[in-house]
């Protein structure tokens, strides 16, 4: 029998955002501690000749990916809508350089969305992103799941 095995890594980081005609406090440029679990599922290796083997997917490949495509482009830096004008966003720029402009308001809900967008094309064969949990705060947090978006 073939068992699908699910695996979770955590990772964290630190960032900050600005929401776009938001009406209360969030609308001023403030940070947060992130705290962003991965979970991945998949049918793990059953090849005694493979160094995976035993594995749905080695955790520091996993890493490599999260590091690549999320960490290094989000951590320490401000996230914008690409909504505000092009003077806001310069404006941006100049005083806290590290700026990500994105297509969206950067609620948690869209950045789950997106880091699910980002990460769910670079998995290994046989490898499906299953579900994504991001932690604004410690009490607050927004979850992606495939199954809710087949």
């Amino acid at each position: 029998m073939t068992l699908k095995i699910r695996i979770t890594r955590e990772f964290s980081f630190e960032m900050a955002h600005v929401l776009w005609n938001y009406d209360g406090p969030c609308r001023n440029v403030h940070g947060h501690s992130y705290r962003l679990f991965v979970t991945v599922s998949g049918i793990p290796v059953n090849d005694p000749d493979n160094p995976k083997n035993g594995m749905v997917m080695d955790f520091g490949d996993l890493k490599k990916i999260v590091m690549t495509e999320i960490i290094s482009k989000f951590d320490h830096a401000v996230v914008v809508s690409d909504g505000y004008n092009e003077d806001k966003v310069r404006m941006f720029k100049e005083l806290f350089g590290n700026v990500v402009a994105v297509r969206y308001q950067p609620t948690c809900e869209n950045l789950v969305s997106d880091f699910a967008a980002r990460l769910g094309r670079l998995l290994p064969p046989a490898t499906w992103l299953h579900s994504l949990k991001l932690y604004e705060t410690a009490t607050s947090s927004a979850e992606w799941h495939a199954s809710d978006n087949e």
